[in-house]
């Protein structure tokens, strides 16, 4: 079968729009599922103009009552519960939004650069999974490797060399609720305001190592990464366990198997004992609790790294438009939206910015609702697959309502836009983010 080896498909973009060519044309695997079902779930969410899985809809997933009973039983006094979250989600850290968690964007003030555990949001296409490392295995497997399936266990893992790197993950859906709040347009999917975003220290083994001990060969086309939570249902079809591939040249540069976050064993509800962590990809990329790599000599396609994440809606065309990529450009106030605050009372607002494509070098903060606008202090140095905090001083002078807001800039040049382009999923929201507050005696 051909493929396009002459192509760069490193970049998520370039990768997902071949993939889907490939796919269409007959040249592309539907990996782990009939394909018949796979037109017969394209059709669907063309028809509708969006999908329900893409989105991230809880009604869409089938859930274990077993990790849902552990995570009611688990919870400290007066902590939430979501169905197959397993850690307690105290209300003022976490807003419960369906089989996800929320981290409340006020709990990170004085939290330092790194998300503690205890507050870096849940993303679960169904339940976390209890995994215990002692019985976990890796099996890697496919025609894209020289012999047959390698497996690794935890401690096989944990003898490679180690890499660390200070990383984020966040939804691709992050910020969705602000096309309907702010520009009035209606999407679909899990309400996230800015929350679906943290930042850890992940320590693990590279991908690269465990493909070449597993005898990757140079005709290795696609690398695909399973989880072992339950298999999703959409519009009747069983999707599988979430699968996403990655081109080769990916998997074999910066992708990293980790055990450890913060300095701890990977938790549960982050993808312990092991997940992948995928720098600059969208969030789906980083297939949480993996459990087997396909690695394939021609290419594959899985709901996930196409269709599931296109965009849709006016602009788009009916069939679907560009795949969801990389994340964008964002900045988030560290203060309840919809916040009372004293006039008169000087005050030290602060927050944080961050970029996908490169190092967030300038922030500009408005306290007016746009009307004046001056620079913030930046607290760190920037870096790629970071985000930096960031402060100004305000001391409130007038009664009533207003809008801060805070516009990022990164190193390609690119600034927060006032309005983001509209997609029915939700996807991709960059603009500038009006948060409200209200000034009292």
């Amino acid at each position: 079968m051909p493929h396009d080896l002459s192509d760069d498909l490193s970049d998520e973009s370039h990768y997902d729009r071949t993939r889907l060519r490939q796919w269409a044309r007959g040249r592309a695997r539907s990996a782990g599922m009939d394909r018949r079902d796979l037109l017969k779930l394209f059709a669907a969410g063309a028809a509708a103009g969006s999908m329900g899985l893409a989105a991230g809809a809880g009604p869409a997933f089938a859930a274990t009552d077993t990790a849902a009973a552990a995570a009611a039983a688990s919870g400290a006094p007066g902590a939430l519960a979501a169905p197959g979250i397993l850690k307690p989600l105290p209300p003022e850290l976490f807003t419960l939004r369906g089989t996800n968690a929320e981290t409340n964007f006020a709990a990170l003030r004085g939290t330092g650069l790194l998300t503690p555990v205890d507050r870096f949001f849940v993303r679960n296409h169904t339940s976390t999974p209890r995994v215990d490392p002692g019985r976990w295995r890796l099996k890697v497997w496919g025609d894209g490797l020289a012999g047959g399936p390698v497996e690794f266990s935890y401690e096989r893992l944990r003898a490679l060399p180690v890499v660390e790197r200070t990383l984020f993950l966040e939804c691709a859906g992050n910020a969705r609720s602000f096309y309907a709040t702010q520009q009035g347009q209606a999407v679909t999917g899990t309400p996230w305001t800015l929350g679906a975003i943290g930042v850890a220290r992940w320590r693990g083994a590279r991908l690269s190592d465990v493909l070449r001990q597993a005898g990757v060969t140079p005709g290795a086309v696609d690398v695909m990464p399973r989880g072992l939570d339950d298999e999703v249902t959409a519009n009747g079809v069983n999707l599988g366990r979430v699968r996403r591939p990655l081109p080769v040249a990916k998997a074999l540069d910066d992708v990293l198997l980790a055990y450890e976050m913060n300095g701890q064993p990977l938790p549960a509800d982050h993808g312990g004992p092991v997940r992948l962590v995928v720098p600059d990809w969208v969030g789906i990329s980083s297939i949480k609790w993996v459990g087997d790599i396909e690695v394939s000599a021609e290419p594959l396609y899985s709901p996930w790294n196409t269709e599931m994440y296109r965009l849709f809606g006016p602009g788009h065309p009916a069939e679907g438009g560009p795949v969801v990529t990389r994340q964008t450009l964002k900045s988030a106030f560290e203060l309840d939206l919809g916040a009372t605050v004293r006039v008169h009372r000087p005050r030290v607002l602060t927050g944080r910015s961050w970029s996908a494509a490169a190092p967030v070098t300038r922030i500009d903060v408005s306290v007016d609702g746009g009307g004046h606008w001056r620079r913030a202090r930046v607290h760190d140095t920037p870096s790629r697959g970071g985000w930096v905090r960031w402060s100004v001083p305000w001391t409130p002078r007038v009664t009533g309502a207003t809008a801060l807001l805070a516009r990022a800039t990164d190193a390609t040049g690119r600034t927060q836009p006032e309005t983001s382009a509209h997609n029915t999923q939700g996807y991709l929201f960059d603009a500038v983010v009006r948060h409200p507050v209200t000034v009292v005696p």
